[in-house]
């Protein structure tokens, strides 16, 4: 089943669904697997899996210091692939690779998109690649059933938005504000009016992501977005109270 089918077949029993994001390695990949049990158990429908990278220019500190440390400990994008499939055959969420385009060109197009597809993921995020630039990589995509995550942004002009949808496939990644990933976002009209100008130009579901951090910013989203994306905020209570405190978290998240 596509993205956007799963997505709209999980909408049938939740107004709301939510991405949560792993950064593969950090603090470990044990630790990373206990994170997904309970994000499992709790109810996420999608899981971003990030491969480490050493220049992640579209996150903000917390994320910039777990793409060092992994880094740093070793962690290689074969491990990273090797983890997706074991996530994929575990759990029953779909699982996105995030990522950089460094990682797809160092392989070469072709091999990156078949890996995704080997290891059971459904699509990639890649912040730094231009649409003008990806036509390659995207009929690659969508012969091989893998779908790119386009991003949507405050900043896009009526027809650069034209364009991002005409690529949009599976869902799209609205960025609920300039910067990097996690400031807290002050859930405003604004936020709402993004949604609706990314509507007027694609059929896809729409996620909302940066600076999602409590059940508050969920019911706020609720009737708009398809899918509340939350990730620095699921990092930092795993960092504070661990399996307890990311449980707490997720389950209120969804009450």
């Amino acid at each position: 089943m596509g993205l956007q089918a799963y997505i709209e077949k999980r909408k049938k029993d939740k107004e709301l669904l939510v991405m949560a994001h792993v950064v593969c390695g950090y603090p470990s990949f044990s630790d990373n697997m206990k994170e997904l049990e309970i994000m499992s158990a709790t109810g996420v429908d999608i899981v971003e899996l990030q491969f480490p990278f050493s220049e992640p220019s579209a996150d903000g500190p917390l994320f910039v210091k777990a793409n060092e440390e992994s880094l740093k400990s070793g962690t290689t994008v074969d491990q990273c692939f090797d983890f997706m499939k074991q996530v994929s055959e575990r759990f029953s969420f779909k699982v996105l690779m995030m990522g950089y385009y460094n990682t797809a060109f160092r392989m070469g197009e072709e091999l990156f998109v078949r890996r995704i597809k080997d290891a059971g993921g459904s699509g990639y995020i890649l912040p730094d690649l231009p649409v003008e630039e990806s036509s390659n990589l995207h009929a690659i995509s969508e012969r091989e059933g893998i779908e790119p995550i386009i991003l949507m942004t405050p900043t896009s002009s009526y027809k650069r938005l034209a364009k991002l949808g005409e690529a949009s496939r599976g869902m799209v990644y609205a960025v609920a504000r300039k910067g990097v990933t996690g400031s807290k976002t002050n859930m405003s009209d604004d936020v709402i009016q993004l949604v609706k100008r990314c509507r007027q130009h694609t059929t896809v579901p729409i996620g909302v992501g940066f600076g999602i951090s409590s059940k508050a910013d969920m019911d706020f989203l609720r009737g708009s977005a398809d899918l509340a994306i939350v990730g620095t905020a699921a990092l930092k209570i795993w960092e504070e109270s661990r399996e307890d405190g990311l449980t707490k978290f997720f389950e209120e998240l969804m009450a």
